[in-house]
């Protein structure tokens, strides 16, 4: 990770999304506080924010990928990825980061497409499990002062801004929710343009991913090969007034990493250019 940090420096980046897995600040190993520290240290000396989000794959579970979630049925499941997010929020705490990334999950196989009948019910049923699931995670956030930024995800029960905003009415719009906006969903599902989606979302807006995207598939793209008008986007986030962190998010890259690292930062700079 001390090379990655310091590649990520060396290119000119301000900041990194830091994904708690095995091989990025472990959160499940033992040292965590001292690892911690240590990485809190080295992010200082290379002048670098921080992000604290939560996508690993596998981290709770070799065998789910990203399971246990907040809407699985089984409690201590749930329970499972309520603690991973308390100590997410606590890492965050340690590095000064400036919010704490999740999202709802997917509903379990047996929940999926149900009968008509049943299917309000079923879904009544996860939002209630997402809501238990995440008041303790919000308590600990509002104590340590940093947001906690839910990513509507496709195809997760929490897909689209407004399934952010039904989870806010029935949370009681707690300061400490914020949204995590990633672009390329925008362009992906939302009904409105990307730069709009900035604009609906400004007042909560306390986590940004960037990507490429293409209408109606979820397939995150280097710049340049999906069908987003990057200008716009970035002009909407500027007039917005967001100043955190936007963070280019490849998860099927990462074999080039270094190459596409080089290559996104200038794609970004040359479409802020007037």
């Amino acid at each position: 990770m001390d090379d990655a940090l310091a590649l990520l420096a060396d290119l000119g980046y301000v900041g990194v999304g830091l994904t708690l897995d095995h091989m990025h600040l472990d959160p499940l190993a033992p040292d965590l506080v001292a690892r911690t520290r240590r990485l809190a240290r080295r992010l200082d000396a290379l002048g670098l924010g921080v992000t604290v989000e939560t996508g690993a794959r596998y981290v709770l579970d070799a065998r789910r990928k990203h399971g246990p979630s907040l809407i699985d049925p089984d409690p201590e499941d749930r329970a499972r990825r309520t603690g991973l997010l308390v100590r997410a929020v606590e890492i965050a705490e340690e590095l000064g980061a400036e919010a704490v990334h999740c999202f709802s999950g997917v509903l379990p196989k047996p929940e999926r497409n149900p009968e008509p009948a049943r299917a309000r019910l079923v879904e009544d049923a996860a939002w209630k499990r997402l809501t238990d699931s995440l008041t303790p995670v919000l308590e600990r956030a509002t104590t340590a002062g940093v947001p906690l930024a839910i990513e509507p995800e496709p195809g997760h029960l929490l897909a689209t801004l407004a399934d952010f905003h039904h989870l806010r009415a029935l949370l009681g719009d707690p300061a400490a929710l914020g949204l995590t906006l990633d672009i390329g969903h925008c362009q992906c599902l939302e009904p409105l343009p990307p730069a709009d989606c900035v604009r609906a979302a400004a007042p909560w807006l306390r986590h940004v991913q960037i990507e490429d995207m293409r209408r109606g598939v979820h397939e995150h793209l280097p710049f340049g090969e999906g069908e987003i008008d990057f200008p716009p986007v970035l002009a909407a986030l500027a007039a917005t007034g967001y100043r955190g962190l936007t963070v280019v998010e490849l998860p099927r890259h990462s074999h080039a990493g270094p190459e596409q690292a080089a290559r996104s930062l200038p794609f970004l700079t040359a479409a802020t250019t007037p």
